[in-house]
């Protein structure tokens, strides 16, 4: 992998891009596991149609580890200096993720280069992260 560095890259180009089999029942199992995280709003089908969804949905945070290796692919994880996310909708069982980002800012600042993403995920239905990540580049 050749990595990105400040001279090679200009405000607007987009990183490599990220997408996903659909969302499974395992999938979300998986994660629950490997997360911790066991809200039944994600494994409970009886639980979510109480809660007047239709069926379960994925985590958000699944979509934002998602989001999180489309920008290790890109650089090392020791060049992310700051994320702030937002959750804008849900991920249904079924849909895929597609995770998009691009250079919005290059700057310097105390000798070191920096570009400022600004990234996303979404489903065929819906933009489900919107996200602002600055990660420093050589």
């Amino acid at each position: 992998m050749t990595l990105p560095t400040f001279d090679s890259v200009n405000v607007g180009d987009e990183i490599p891009s990220l997408s996903t089999p659909p969302i499974s029942r395992h999938t979300l199992a998986l994660y629950c596991g490997a997360s911790g995280d066991h809200n039944p709003i994600h494994v409970d089908l009886d639980f979510a149609k109480s809660s007047g969804l239709d069926d379960v949905i994925a985590h958000g945070m699944l979509s934002a580890g998602y989001l999180g290796r489309m920008l290790t692919n890109w650089v090392p994880q020791s060049a992310l200096r700051s994320w702030k996310n937002r959750f804008t909708a849900m991920t249904q069982i079924g849909e895929s993720v597609t995770c998009t980002g691009k250079i919005v800012e290059k700057f310097e600042k105390d000798g070191e280069n920096f570009v400022r993403l600004e990234i996303q995920t979404n489903t065929p239905e819906a933009q489900t992260i919107v996200a602002e990540v600055v990660v420093v580049l050589a």
